[in-house]
Protein backbone atom coordinates (compact mmCIF):
# COMPACT_ATOMS: atom_id res chain seq x y z
CA UNK A 1 0.00 0.00 0.00
CA UNK A 2 1.15 3.55 -0.78
CA UNK A 3 0.14 6.70 1.03
CA UNK A 4 0.79 10.38 0.24
CA UNK A 5 0.60 12.92 3.04
CA UNK A 6 0.56 16.65 2.35
CA UNK A 7 1.26 19.53 4.68
CA UNK A 8 1.90 23.25 4.62
CA UNK A 9 -1.36 24.82 3.54
CA UNK A 10 -3.04 27.67 5.37
CA UNK A 11 -4.24 31.24 5.29
CA UNK A 12 -1.90 33.97 4.09
CA UNK A 13 -2.20 37.59 2.98
CA UNK A 14 -1.61 38.58 -0.62
CA UNK A 15 2.10 38.91 -1.26
CA UNK A 16 2.96 36.27 1.30
CA UNK A 17 4.54 32.85 0.96
CA UNK A 18 3.75 29.25 1.79
CA UNK A 19 5.63 26.00 1.32
CA UNK A 20 3.79 22.78 0.65
CA UNK A 21 5.28 19.33 1.06
CA UNK A 22 4.07 15.87 0.09
CA UNK A 23 5.71 12.65 1.27
CA UNK A 24 5.03 9.18 -0.07
CA UNK A 25 5.38 6.11 2.12
CA UNK A 26 4.66 2.40 1.93
CA UNK A 27 5.62 -0.30 -0.55
CA UNK A 28 7.55 1.89 -2.98
CA UNK A 29 10.06 0.65 -5.54
CA UNK A 30 10.48 3.73 -7.69
CA UNK A 31 9.01 7.21 -8.21
CA UNK A 32 9.07 9.08 -11.52
CA UNK A 33 7.17 12.32 -11.96
CA UNK A 34 5.89 14.32 -9.01
CA UNK A 35 3.48 17.19 -9.34
CA UNK A 36 1.13 19.67 -7.77
CA UNK A 37 -2.42 20.38 -8.93
CA UNK A 38 -5.05 22.72 -7.59
CA UNK A 39 -8.80 23.00 -7.69
CA UNK A 40 -10.68 26.20 -6.91
CA UNK A 41 -14.42 26.17 -6.11
CA UNK A 42 -16.47 25.63 -9.25
CA UNK A 43 -13.39 25.02 -11.40
CA UNK A 44 -11.64 21.97 -12.80
CA UNK A 45 -8.46 20.64 -11.27
CA UNK A 46 -5.44 22.10 -13.04
CA UNK A 47 -1.74 21.40 -13.16
CA UNK A 48 0.38 23.85 -11.18
CA UNK A 49 3.83 22.33 -11.64
CA UNK A 50 5.56 19.02 -12.08
CA UNK A 51 9.09 17.65 -11.87
CA UNK A 52 10.50 14.44 -13.28
CA UNK A 53 13.10 12.28 -11.60
CA UNK A 54 15.94 13.90 -13.54
CA UNK A 55 14.92 17.33 -12.30
CA UNK A 56 13.25 18.90 -15.33
CA UNK A 57 10.31 21.07 -14.33
CA UNK A 58 7.14 22.42 -15.92
CA UNK A 59 4.94 25.25 -14.63
CA UNK A 60 1.53 26.69 -15.40
CA UNK A 61 1.81 30.15 -16.92
CA UNK A 62 -0.12 31.66 -14.03
CA UNK A 63 2.51 30.64 -11.45
CA UNK A 64 5.72 30.83 -13.43
CA UNK A 65 8.25 33.05 -11.68
CA UNK A 66 6.37 32.90 -8.38
CA UNK A 67 6.28 29.17 -7.54
CA UNK A 68 9.16 26.70 -7.39
CA UNK A 69 8.80 22.92 -7.36
CA UNK A 70 11.57 20.70 -6.02
CA UNK A 71 12.02 17.14 -4.82
CA UNK A 72 14.09 15.07 -2.43
CA UNK A 73 14.31 11.58 -3.88
CA UNK A 74 15.83 10.11 -0.72
CA UNK A 75 12.77 11.24 1.24
CA UNK A 76 10.13 10.54 -1.47
CA UNK A 77 9.06 14.13 -1.01
CA UNK A 78 8.02 16.91 -3.36
CA UNK A 79 7.85 20.56 -2.33
CA UNK A 80 6.10 23.62 -3.71
CA UNK A 81 7.47 26.98 -2.63
CA UNK A 82 4.83 29.61 -3.32
CA UNK A 83 5.85 33.27 -3.23
CA UNK A 84 4.03 36.49 -4.11
CA UNK A 85 0.71 34.78 -3.54
CA UNK A 86 -2.43 36.38 -4.95
CA UNK A 87 -6.11 35.73 -4.14
CA UNK A 88 -6.46 33.82 -7.42
CA UNK A 89 -4.12 31.18 -5.98
CA UNK A 90 -6.79 30.21 -3.45
CA UNK A 91 -7.62 26.53 -3.96
CA UNK A 92 -7.21 23.04 -2.59
CA UNK A 93 -3.76 21.85 -3.61
CA UNK A 94 -3.17 18.18 -4.39
CA UNK A 95 0.09 16.36 -4.98
CA UNK A 96 0.45 13.46 -7.36
CA UNK A 97 3.31 10.99 -7.65
CA UNK A 98 3.90 8.32 -10.30
CA UNK A 99 4.96 5.26 -8.31
CA UNK A 100 5.97 1.70 -9.01
CA UNK A 101 5.15 -0.47 -6.03
CA UNK A 102 7.46 -3.16 -4.71
CA UNK A 103 6.99 -6.25 -6.86
CA UNK A 104 5.34 -4.23 -9.61
CA UNK A 105 6.47 -3.09 -13.04
CA UNK A 106 4.08 -0.30 -13.99
CA UNK A 107 3.81 3.28 -12.79
CA UNK A 108 0.49 4.26 -11.22
CA UNK A 109 -0.71 7.69 -10.12
CA UNK A 110 -1.18 8.27 -6.42
CA UNK A 111 -2.81 11.40 -4.99
CA UNK A 112 -2.55 13.22 -1.71
CA UNK A 113 -5.58 14.16 0.35
CA UNK A 114 -5.38 17.84 -0.55
CA UNK A 115 -4.45 20.89 1.49
CA UNK A 116 -6.32 24.21 1.53
CA UNK A 117 -4.49 27.37 0.53
CA UNK A 118 -6.37 30.62 1.08
CA UNK A 119 -4.94 34.00 0.05
CA UNK A 120 -6.69 37.06 1.42
CA UNK A 121 -6.60 40.43 -0.31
Amino acid sequence: QVQLVESGGGLVQAGGSLRLSCTASGSIFSIDAMGWYRQAPGKQRELVANIIRGGNTNYAKSVKGRFTISRDNAKNTVYLQMNSLIPEDTAVYYCKQQIVRLGGTLYNDYWGQGTQVTVSS
